[in-house]
């Protein structure tokens, strides 16, 4: 047995089984180790993903719980306990696959532990999986972007930036747009750009939602949950 296990981050895609790339596949098939985030409910949707694709009857599983709250010094404490028990599966020498919704360098829920681990001296790896963004793109059968066409990738968490950002050039992403759906579809409305918007929630997963346009009676895309992609395409 090795002296230390590696720690992979594993895009897993946003939802459909068959976009896990062979790379994902292999190395979650190698690692005797599965982590996995779990949500305040106990649904862990990575590793849901992750085990239509792969068996994992023989795997250890590692729910890791990450808290959401506004408070930093709850955040820190989960991620401190998630840091331990990750860390003492690779101080016992066994190698670990943390599986992350959609792409490990996008907003990864693995990137804390990665980084950290990094640098108390683990040995890690980032596996790339199918941006959210990109399979609603394939899903709307739309492509993002022409020659010469600015892309821009952002959360849109603060209405006053975002209003600001929808003026910019190119095609623009807005992610993490859940939480504040409402105020995000009022600035588009303002902005004259529903008709020129799409959204798709829970790609790939139950309950998918695709819009593709954001005009008229929004409570459709109200009610579509967490996982929620709306890409905006210039006036």
């Amino acid at each position: 047995m090795k002296d230390k296990g590696t720690l992979y981050g594993v895009g897993v895609g946003p939802g459909d089984p068959e976009l896990l790339t062979l790379k994902a596949v292999r190395i979650i098939g190698a690692c005797p180790v599965i982590a996995a985030p779990r949500t305040a409910g106990g649904n862990m949707i990575a590793l849901d993903i992750a085990q239509q694709a792969v068996d994992l009857s023989r795997k250890a599983i590692l729910p890791l719980d990450f808290s959401m709250s506004p408070d930093p010094a709850r955040r820190r404490s989960a991620h401190e306990t998630a840091l331990a028990l990750v860390r003492r599966e690779l101080e016992a020498g066994r190698d670990v696959a943390m599986l992350n919704i959609g792409d490990v360098s996008i907003y990864a829920t693995c990137s804390y532990l990665m980084e950290h681990l990094a640098s108390e001296g683990f040995e890690t790896a980032r596996v790339a999986g199918v941006p959210s963004f990109c399979a609603a793109a394939a899903r709307l059968n739309s492509s993002l972007t022409r020659m010469d066409t600015p892309l821009h990738i952002l959360p849109s968490g603060q209405e006053e930036n975002l209003a600001a950002a929808l003026d910019w050039p190119g095609t623009k992403i807005l992610m993490k747009s859940a939480r504040r759906l409402p105020q995000v579809l009022e600035t588009l409305e303002q902005k004259g750009l529903s008709e020129h918007s799409a959204l798709v929630a829970n790609c790939g997963l139950p309950g998918e939602l695709v819009l593709s346009r954001l005009t008229g009676d929004p409570s459709a895309a109200l009610d579509a949950g967490y996982f929620v992609t709306i890409v905006v395409k210039e006036g």
